[in-house]
């Protein structure tokens, strides 16, 4: 089941807490975990959370000495990608929680990333260095300018081995393009330009030029009052450098081709799932919101996340979904009371693996849900310090909606709503997860005999 994770059994690889602890006890809103992501290989992992930090996270390679620790994830680099700040001009604060994270291709020794809070997108620069030059001829060892006049040879400046350090630094800043929040980045397949997107526009960047950015979505009508939807995600497709898909707070999505015209304001198709009458109801609008949009590695398929299920489209088919799966379908009947909590707001996102047959979505009281696409088999797993313990084995959990509740059974009125899995990755190569819950960062790997 699930392409290796072999009988519903997961093995607990690593736990990794941003801050010592409980989840419920000294937790601040800093703490909180806002985005996770792998690069494209899988040895590095990414964090991000709401005080503006990324914290890197780099795979140990597997040693004969200790085969059981198999590959642990080991913090690599950390440090302040945003800092919050006030915009005069509106009165406005800006916050400086890490919306978005996206790696670049590695192309040399070092690695590049993409990060962004509400307005302001950095590339930064990832590099080591283990050796510092020595022996500079108008300086001294601490960096001081000599006198000219007491230099009386010329010395050729060595590199001396020191204790390995990894620097972030910032290469690009791009700024001052969106009036409205920045929801998602994407990394175009010809690896010269990139995309920002907020509620009502994309940008369509060149990663060598940070003061100008060509607008290629604007949905903003003249009269404001006329606004009946939202851009919410939005991505590049993985090969064809050309086309790029969008999704709305109406539940569509639409893809268009860059080749057509300058702005994309006409979509080359667009994806709307009928709406059955008989379930309409007043939260309907809200509920079809997509929170989250990826397309498949192969570039054949879009899957979307809407509040209760995870959709998979066929690029060659727009007028319905080809799979529906339902995510937490219990909480239909809970949808008044999660809308006086705002909990009907959040917004979950949704990964493939990397074969593209099985999809991983979270949940609420630290669930998270996983789909085979083959076998058309699903499973709830939990993410919690309590059954996490180093090689552990995850266990199936099941909601029980009403009558008799069995032992290893949760009822659907005692699920802790504050708790919840937002953000999750999967290695882009091998069954290992990551699964952000508050303030924790869980790595699971599934069980190898």
């Amino acid at each position: 089941f699930l392409a290796g994770f072999g009988n519903l059994m997961q093995d607990v690889l690593w736990c990794f807490s941003q801050v010592k602890g409980t989840i419920d006890i000294g937790v601040t809103e800093a703490d909180i975990i806002s985005t996770v992501e792998f690069n494209h290989t899988g040895e590095l992992l990414a964090t991000g959370d709401k005080g503006g930090r990324v914290v890197i996270f780099q795979r140990e390679q597997e040693s004969k000495n200790q085969p059981h620790r198999r590959g642990e994830y080991n913090v690599y680099s950390t440090f302040q990608s945003h800092e919050p700040e006030f915009d005069y001009l509106k009165s406005l604060e800006i916050e400086e929680k890490i919306n978005k994270i996206r790696w670049l291709p590695q192309q040399n020794a070092a690695y590049f990333l993409l990060s962004t809070n509400d307005k302001t997108v950095k590339l930064w620069k990832v590099s080591e260095r283990d050796k510092r030059p020595e022996g500079y001829n108008l300086k001294d060892e601490d960096g001081r300018l000599r006198d000219p006049s007491m230099i009386t040879m010329l010395r050729v400046p060595v590199l001396r081995p020191m204790d390995l350090m990894v620097e972030a630094t910032p290469r690009r800043v791009f700024a001052n393009a969106h009036t409205y929040h920045i929801n998602s980045i994407s990394v175009n397949s010809d690896y010269e330009t990139y995309m920002s997107a907020d509620d009502l526009r994309i940008n369509l960047w060149n990663f060598e030029i940070t003061n100008q950015s060509f607008n290629i979505v604007d949905i903003k009508p003249a009269n404001m009052e006329e606004l009946t939807e939202v851009i919410t995600a939005a991505e590049f497709h993985p090969h064809h450098c050309n086309t790029f898909v969008y999704s709305s707070s109406k539940g569509t999505i639409r893809l268009c081709d860059m080749r057509t015209s300058a702005l994309c304001d006409r979509h080359a198709k667009f994806f709307e799932e009928p709406e059955d009458p008989s379930n309409r109801s007043f939260f309907s609008e809200i509920i079809s919101s997509i929170s989250d949009v990826k397309f498949s590695h192969s570039g054949r398929y879009i899957m979307t996340r809407d509040y209760l299920t995870v959709k998979v489209w066929d690029l060659n088919m727009e007028n319905r979904p080809i799979e529906t799966y339902q995510v937490h379908d219990y909480l239909r009947s809970k949808l008044c009371s999660l809308y006086e909590n705002d909990c009907i707001f959040d917004k979950f996102e949704c990964v493939w693996n990397g074969s593209d047959s099985v999809i991983m979505t979270g949940s609420y009281n630290n669930f998270f849900r996983m789909f085979d696409r083959n076998t058309k088999r699903d499973v709830t797993l939990e993410a919690s310090r309590e059954n996490s313990k180093p090689r552990a084995i995850l266990k199936p959990r099941k909601v029980c909606v009403g009558g008799k509740r069995r032992k290893d059974e949760i009822s659907v009125d005692s699920l802790d709503f504050s708790k919840k899995i937002l953000h999750t990755a999967w290695h882009p190569s091998e069954n290992i997860i990551a699964v952000a819950a508050t303030n924790n960062l869980y790595i699971f790997q599934d069980k190898v005999n």
